[in-house]
């Protein structure tokens, strides 16, 4: 289903992500990062929302074999999600502004992005669907899904920490250790299953088919 070229570029990925996964989670919570230090559930969502969003993505929707209709959505949400993440970067390590309501207003942009995409291109898949376009479409479906679980985990955040995520002591991650965040890590341990789940078998039957 999907070429051999995208095949081979999201193992590679996804190896180099656990890997750099791995170095994140020691030098934030051994070396003490800055931001806090990150529980287990949280990096796997991290890693989780990095390699669909920043990764599968904009691979899919360069791929010539996958349905002109879902790269032109793919492709549109992964340009607004690196621009997203430049400037995220540039206000968490240098301006030290960031503020949660500032992701959930990119992540509910994102969510109108990719539904505006799918009703503008609702012809290609109110037909009849071959194999490619239920595929195409169910990751689609799961970009959707992952920005509204993102929102939730970010407004949870936000209140977890009364806004106090700037300046040198801002706290951008959620401990393992922390009362305040119990019900967040409950939840992203309790999210991650179905969502890695659902994730590894779109991925296991576009590479497979």
């Amino acid at each position: 289903m999907l070429s051999a070229a995208t095949c081979v570029l999201l193992v590679v990925f996804l190896l180099a992500i656990a890997g750099a996964a791995a170095f994140f989670r020691h030098r934030q919570n051994t070396r003490g990062g800055r931001g806090g230090r990150i529980s287990g559930p949280k990096l796997a969502w991290l890693l989780y929302a990095v390699f669909l969003w920043f990764l599968v993505c904009p691979l899919v929707a360069m791929d010539a074999s996958v349905p002109f209709e879902a790269r032109i959505v793919l492709g549109a949400f992964a340009v607004s999600m690196w621009l997203r993440g430049a400037a995220e970067l540039y206000m968490l390590y240098v301006s030290r502004n960031w503020r949660p309501p500032y992701g959930v207003g990119h992540d509910l942009g994102c969510i109108a992005l990719v539904g505006a995409g799918l009703v503008y291109t609702w012809e290609k898949w109110a037909g009849a669907l071959d194999g490619r376009d239920v595929w195409a479409l169910a990751l689609v479906g799961l970009v959707l899904v992952s920005l509204g679980v993102e929102v939730a985990y970010a407004a949870l955040f936000h209140q977890a920490v009364e806004g106090r995520t700037t300046g040198e002591d801002g706290v951008w991650f959620a401990d393992a250790e922390q009362e305040r965040f119990r019900r967040i890590n409950r939840l992203t341990l309790a999210l991650n299953v179905p969502l890695y789940a659902v994730l590894a078998v779109l991925l296991a039957v576009g590479i497979g088919g």
